[in-house]
């Protein structure tokens, strides 16, 4: 060292390596950066895709990968957090329904979607309606009462008009005693299922559906275009059968359907 470098070369250096042993494949680097630009999953749900393609890798080790390369999303300042109590419960105990608008419009009109997921299993069923109406609620509680893999027990909605009247209507009704009893309460009523309404105000008691909608909006809505409400139909039946058979953070990495038959 002294021949190649004069006195410089006794002076002490450091002994570090210049690479780390146990660093990740760059293989397996690739693979996850693809797995995260096609499906744009969190870190536990690519670890869950990884274990069926027999690539073993620490969930914290992916998170830090794909925050190098720059591939998380920005998060919104974290809410105050309520505390709701979470009893056990089984397929079909309470379906949480709700409805999200269609981005945009099709062929200058706009449509809605409803959806019903179920609290337990988290499986899901969508539709797609030209309007929000008592008669589409109640078309809709029907259908997933006809294609659910499981009884519908309870189900739970927001205080919309095409839900309830209890908080708009009772008071302004003619006979505020007897008011006029709303369209869905009557026909869950002919088919003895409890209907359940959140605290005005409250979106997070509805939050499995809520975050669901989330779901949706960036994985589906955002990577998608429209020309008419059939196509728009299509994908929406494809996407549906994609998440009810994807695996799941709250269920351990269990799919929806797969929680559905454990449980059946």
């Amino acid at each position: 060292m002294y021949k190649k470098y004069d006195k410089s070369g006794l002076m002490p250096r450091s002994t570090r390596p210049l690479s780390q042993p146990n660093e990740t494949p760059i293989r397996i680097k690739e693979r996850i950066i693809e797995l995260r630009k096609d499906t744009r999953l969190c870190a536990k749900k690519l670890n869950y895709k990884l274990k069926k393609e027999n690539i073993l890798i620490h969930d914290r080790t992916i998170g830090k990968i794909i925050k190098t390369e720059k591939l998380v999303r920005k998060y919104r300042i974290r809410k105050l957090q309520y505390k709701y109590i979470k009893p056990t419960l089984l397929p079909g105990d309470l379906i949480e329904i709700d409805i999200k608008y269609v981005p945009g419009s099709i062929g200058g009109k706009r449509y809605y979607q409803y959806t019903a997921i179920d609290c337990s299993s988290r499986w899901r069923h969508l539709a797609i309606y030209d309007n929000m109406s008592n008669s589409y609620s109640i078309s809709f509680l029907e259908e997933v009462i006809r294609v659910a893999p499981f009884k519908v027990r309870a189900i739970k909605t927001d205080n919309g008009a095409c839900f309830t009247n209890r908080y708009i209507g009772y008071l302004k009704s003619a006979d505020p005693i007897n008011p006029r009893i709303h369209p869905l309460d009557e026909k869950c009523a002919q088919l003895g299922i409890p209907h359940y309404l959140i605290d005005p105000g409250k979106p997070a008691q509805n939050g499995r559906v809520e975050r669901s909608h989330r779901t949706d909006q960036e994985m589906f809505y955002d990577g998608n275009e429209f020309k008419t409400v059939l196509g728009l139909k299509k994908k929406i039946r494809i996407w549906n059968n994609y998440y009810n058979n994807l695996e799941h953070c709250a269920l351990d990495g269990r799919t929806p359907n797969e929680m559905v038959l454990i449980n059946n």
